[in-house]
């Protein structure tokens, strides 16, 4: 029969007083004995006993005011506590500072297996014969040193109760320092006086630990099951993060599972390109339980496709906050299905729903977004809201398309073939367009469904529309200017011309001399118009030549300070190394000029114009973020203003001749247009960008020149000869088919001496120049004729005449017919319109004299 240990508590035990008072109990009750013998032979024993009850008496006072000796019997509270204590299933054991046991209850006796009282060990003694027990039971004695509590759990490889045999245990210690005050109460702060004590518990935790084990092992298998299940599995975050992946899966995608890390991985990664929208706009609403099927293609390491379908769902937690994402990841690889022509056909179809360009949804009755491709997604968004109700198709376009769009529906839902596209914006997403194809479902569809709609972003397209039309309306401005300009030219070159006639017969005291020159002045200031008209339309002459920016500028700087006043502060900032260019300087001043003024009028109160060059190159010029400007490398001219602006609706127009804002008589509107002019023949491009009240910049690009040699980038300007004598006896074929321009240049060159032979067509040139024989020695031909124009007339001259000199007059520039000469051809060329000493002066060195 199993013997049990009682309470073991010493603290109970009569201490050295304790049992003096005990003495003394005993001493009284011999004295009554003494005192029933007979008076003469009890006396000197009563009298001894009497003093040594004096003596205890005394010292047992002196005892109880110091506190060793407690009157009164045992509290109430510390039996309950000792009951209580006692029915502890952990075993306690109670040591005082020098380690000696105070109190062990009937637990702690049974775990260690002490069967008596001399059988209860401490705790230090119960494990010290384990090393890694005992550095244990160091760590918490060394905590109850230092005042604080500690726990530990080791591994004993037997019993404590000290069984040779057995599985091995796992045991529980804590430790707490506890302080009790000299009246008997704890506490955690000690005082002068108070007793130390330390409280271990131990309690055999092998059961708990082997649950612990138990279900570890069972989470392992679980793992183990998961990662090597015949599905792939993943959970991703809100915002993408991968977080968890099982090994088929990334076996699939050939991803090591040993450096893959949470987060370290986000759906962008493995999802092949828009496709990553359906999972993150395909969530169910909060409380929702729908696991929706999404067909798409992940990316493997080595970057090619595999086809699975995903069985995707997102939890929501109480307060409908989105969780991370429970999907199933199901092979659709070749290989990887039993119906293999089925499961081909499926992902032939699934590539081409998702990686269409267009955006394809399926509209119900009610007009909303049903099943969605990746394009619509990422074209739109999500098609659920955060309610999780889906959204009308009419609410994602704009206000001015939504009208079209429904009764496009309407028709797919009245079961018409011929619904024309509809063209409108997308809402809220600023000047994006798209087109719409509603195409109604067949008889076998669902009822639900009324139609598909096909979706294609048209906002490049449409951009490259107005650009395209901008473009096409300059050029037929430039069409109908270049003409303008050339038969205008024809009646300024009569007027100045027969202005110097005139002039010549007069002289400067003569009435009229005054008038012919007003004639004269007005003509020229024309001429001057026109001359814009022909940079508007790229048709003037243009000498280019190898420039450096910088110098040019630095030049032309004192120019424009005069031009913009006091009012008005210039800066040139110059980049470093800017590459040469290749341009007219004259024609390239003027362009800098033009802005520049135009900028001086923008700011009637001052300001700031800036002047920059820099360098860009081909990879820096998508940063600009202008469609029309080719890659390539460029030197930048920027000329930017603090002026008032350009507004919106006349920012279109600012480049078309003879617009302007200005009031009349203060402006030609033709500034701009020279500038596009200028610009465009040079093969540049010019743009700008404008906000009201902050200012404008306008942004020219020039082709960076890149010679085969290295000429020298200074322009060498030569001066023209001036020639004293204009005269001389050459005979000259006029051919213009212009009367009055005929009329003037042949009364000219006949005033200085030549022999002129008229010709009103080249088909009439021909024939003179039969009838002369080889008298001719010189031709000057207008470009433009009817029948006969002056390239060919050039061409059959050279079969009858091969070194015969000839002059071209043209209102154009000499580059707009001379592509249509034989290469190295030598040729004149006098623009239109032309004085009569102009005139004479080409013919002068035309012919070498």
């Amino acid at each position: 029969m199993e013997t049990r240990l009682p309470i073991i508590d010493r603290s109970d035990r009569p201490s050295g007083i304790g049992r003096l008072v005990v003495l003394a109990a005993g001493l009284v009750g011999a004295a009554l004995a003494f005192a029933l013998l007979p008076p003469a032979a009890a006396e000197p024993f009563v009298f001894g006993l009497l003093g040594l009850l004096a003596v205890i008496g005394v010292f047992t006072l002196f005892a109880a005011a110091i506190g060793l000796v407690r009157i009164g019997g045992r509290a109430p509270r510390d039996e309950l506590a000792r009951g209580f204590i006692d029915s502890m299933v952990e075993g306690l054991v109670v040591t005082d500072r020098d380690g000696r046991i105070l109190y062990a209850n009937r637990s702690y006796a049974d775990l260690i297996g002490a069967d008596d009282e001399r059988d209860v060990r401490a705790v230090e003694r119960v494990f010290s014969g384990d090393q890694a027990a005992s550095e244990a039971i160091y760590r918490l004695s060394q905590a109850v040193r230092e005042g604080r509590s500690g726990i530990e759990e080791v591994r004993m490889p037997r019993p404590l109760s000290g069984a040779m045999s057995g599985t091995p245990r796992w045991y529980r210690i804590r430790v707490r320092p506890v302080a009790i005050s000299a009246d008997g109460d704890k506490s955690s702060h000690g005082r002068g006086g108070d007793r130390f004590l330390t409280a271990w518990r131990v309690a055999d935790v092998t059961a708990d630990r082997e649950q612990q084990e138990t279900v570890f092992q069972d989470l392992q298998h679980a793992i183990d099951y998961l990662d090597h299940a015949p599905a792939g599995f993943l959970s991703a975050e809100p915002d993408g993060r991968i977080v968890y992946l099982n090994a088929t899966l990334a076996e699939w995608l050939g991803i090591d599972l040993t450096f893959f890390r949470p987060g370290s991985l986000s759906l962008k990664d493995i999802v092949r390109g828009d496709a990553v929208a359906l999972l993150a706009g395909g969530r169910s609403s909060p409380g929702g339980t729908q696991t929706e099927i999404v067909d798409l293609d992940l990316v493997k390491h080595n970057g090619q496709s595999l086809p699975v379908r995903l069985l995707h769902k997102v939890p929501y937690a109480s307060d409908g906050a989105p969780g991370a994402t429970r999907t199933v990841v199901l092979n659709r690889g070749p290989g990887e299905d039993i119906s293999e022509a089925l499961r081909a056909a499926e992902v032939r179809f699934a590539r081409f729903f998702n990686h269409t360009p267009f955006a394809i949804a399926s509209i119900d009755k009610s007009g909303r977004v049903g099943r969605t491709n990746a394009a619509f997604a990422h074209l739109f968004g999500p098609a659920k809201r955060d309610g999780g109700t889906r959204v009308r198709l009419t609410d994602l376009v704009g206000d001015a398309g939504r009208a079209a769009l429904q009764d496009a529906l309407e028709a797919a839902a009245g079961g018409r073939g011929d619904i024309p596209p509809v063209d409108t914006s997308i809402a809220g997403a600023g000047d994006r367009s798209v087109r719409f194809y509603v195409s109604a479902v067949d008889e076998e569809a669902s009822d639900s469904e009324i139609a598909t709609v096909y979706a294609l972003d048209t906002t490049e397209q449409r951009a490259l529309e107005v650009q395209f039309a901008q473009s096409q309306k300059m050029e037929s401005i430039g069409q109908l200017a270049g003409g303008v300009a050339h038969d205008f030219n024809n009646v300024l070159t009569a007027i100045i011309g027969f202005s110097d006639l005139l002039l010549a017969n007069h002289r400067p005291s003569d009435p009229s001399f005054q008038d012919i020159m007003n004639i004269k002045q007005n003509a020229n200031r024309a001429a001057g118009l026109v001359r814009q008209l022909l940079a508007f339309s790229r048709r003037q002459t243009l000498r280019p030549q190898v420039l450096a920016i910088g110098d040019v500028l630095s030049d032309l700087s004192i120019l424009l300070d005069r031009l913009l006043g006091e009012k008005v502060a210039l800066s040139v900032v110059h980049g470093r190394d800017v590459w040469p260019i290749k341009a007219d300087m004259n024609q390239f001043e003027q362009v800098v000029i033009n802005l520049a003024v135009n900028a001086r009028d923008a700011m009637p109160k001052g300001g700031q114009l800036t002047i920059r060059t820099r360098n860009v190159t081909a990879e820096d010029t998508a940063s600009y973020g202008y469609k029309a400007l080719p890659a390539a490398d460029y030197v930048l001219i920027e000329v930017e203003d603090t002026g008032t602006g350009i507004p919106i609706e006349v920012q279109s127009k600012i480049f078309e001749p003879f617009f302007s804002t200005k009031e009349v008589g203060k402006g030609t509107g033709l500034g701009l247009s020279t500038v596009y002019g200028i610009v465009r023949q040079t093969g540049a491009h010019i743009f700008f960008d404008s906000e009201l009240d902050k200012g404008t910049v306008f942004r020219i690009f020039v082709p960076r020149h890149i010679p085969l040699e290295q000429p020298k980038v200074e322009a060498v300007v030569e001066k023209p000869v001036e020639l004293a004598d204009l005269t001389g006896s050459a005979h000259i074929l006029l051919v213009e088919d212009e009367e009055a321009v005929r009329a003037f240049a042949a009364r000219a060159l006949a005033s200085r001496g030549y022999t002129v032979h008229e010709a009103a067509s080249g088909v009439e040139a021909l024939e003179i120049m039969k009838e002369t024989g080889g008298e001719i020695d010189l031709v000057v031909s207008d470009v433009v004729m009817p029948e006969l124009d002056g390239p060919s007339l050039l061409r059959e001259l050279r079969k009858q005449r091969p070194g015969i000199k000839i002059i071209f007059v043209s209102g154009y520039a000499e580059d707009a017919f001379a592509k249509n000469l034989p290469d190295g051809e030598a040729f004149n060329f006098l623009p239109k319109p032309f004085s009569l000493k102009q005139l004479a002066t080409a013919v002068k060195e035309a012919l070498g004299e």
